[in-house]
């Protein structure tokens, strides 16, 4: 499967990119990336081919794939689906920014909805009409527009824009949800959920309890509890879990060492990190990426 990589977009420095692009009729090929990527329908009809299953696109969808998701289009012949690719990583958006502004609670299209079961998040897609397509599309062109010119200042502005983009979209997720049923009743475990796409989306730093409890404004103590109480897991065993993931797919997809993944994944110590991939998985990295190569030589 081929895997498109954000050196060939972004740079570390500004990790964003944004442009428009048309599918013509016919399959594209699927695909994985490393960075996140928000898509905006802008015009046809066809469907997104994700993680193996088809789901129905059209004019006015809004969806967001995470790092390492497969998907590709589906165009019926004589059709076309016009898209706005907004690529990116999580660190565009600062923890200084999100604290400051205290917007955490209100990008949940963000760090709660991507990490739902795949047919909540493509069959009640979030689909825009009227006056919201009507602002999001105008907030997008501006975005292609600074992205294109390039005047100074513009890292600054797309920056504003893609919290302004994804506050937006959160408040219209909300209200869909509202119009057809709550999506939790209970705060603690909405709560939970957050924290937990918090740490999905920012597993490669060093997070730790009272950086989680300043960022959602709750205490130490009351994190600790609502976290274990609501997922039986410590939230540095949830980080770990995930971390680990992560590394089971770069161990497979890339030939990179496994120090280098250890590192990647915010791992300083390789033996440590070897040591928590043995009590997750029941065997060593190196092990653990031969077998894997092993079966798909032998699915070829």
């Amino acid at each position: 499967m081929k895997q498109l990589e954000s050196k060939n977009f972004m740079n570390a420095e500004f990790p964003f990119w944004i442009h428009r692009y048309i599918h013509e009729e016919g399959v594209t090929f699927t695909h994985i990336h490393d960075f996140i990527e928000l898509v905006y329908v802008t015009s046809g009809r066809g469907h997104h081919k994700f993680e193996g299953t088809a789901y129905e696109v059209e004019t006015g969808d809004v969806f967001i794939i995470n790092p390492g998701e497969s998907h590709g289009y589906i165009v019926e012949e004589g059709g076309k689906l016009e898209v706005i690719n907004c690529l990116f990583w999580s660190s565009l958006i600062h923890d200084t920014l999100l604290q400051e502004m205290g917007i955490t609670q209100t990008m949940d299209y963000f760090f709660v909805h991507p990490f739902l079961d795949h047919e909540e998040r493509f069959h009640h897609r979030l689909n825009l009409k009227g006056r919201n397509a009507d602002v999001v599309l105008t907030l997008l062109e501006a975005m292609l527009q600074e992205n294109h010119y390039r005047d100074p200042g513009f890292e600054v502005i797309l920056r504003i824009k893609m919290i302004e983009l994804l506050i937006l979209l959160s408040r219209i997720y909300h209200a869909q949800l509202n119009g057809r049923q709550m999506m939790e009743t209970n705060k603690h475990s909405l709560l939970v959920k957050r924290i937990s796409g918090y740490l999905e989306r920012n597993y490669e730093q060093r997070i730790g309890a009272e950086q989680l409890a300043k960022l959602f404004k709750i205490s130490v103590r009351q994190l600790h509890r609502i976290f274990k109480l609501e997922t039986n897991h410590s939230i540095i065993e949830t980080l770990h879990r995930i971390r680990i993931d992560k590394a089971k797919s770069l161990l497979i997809e890339t030939d990179e060492k496994i120090i280098t993944i250890a590192g990647l994944l915010g791992y300083d110590d390789q033996a440590f990190f070897s040591r928590l991939f043995v009590r997750y998985v029941g065997c060593s990295p190196g092990k653990y990426r031969h077998r894997g190569l092993k079966n798909e030589n032998q699915e070829v």
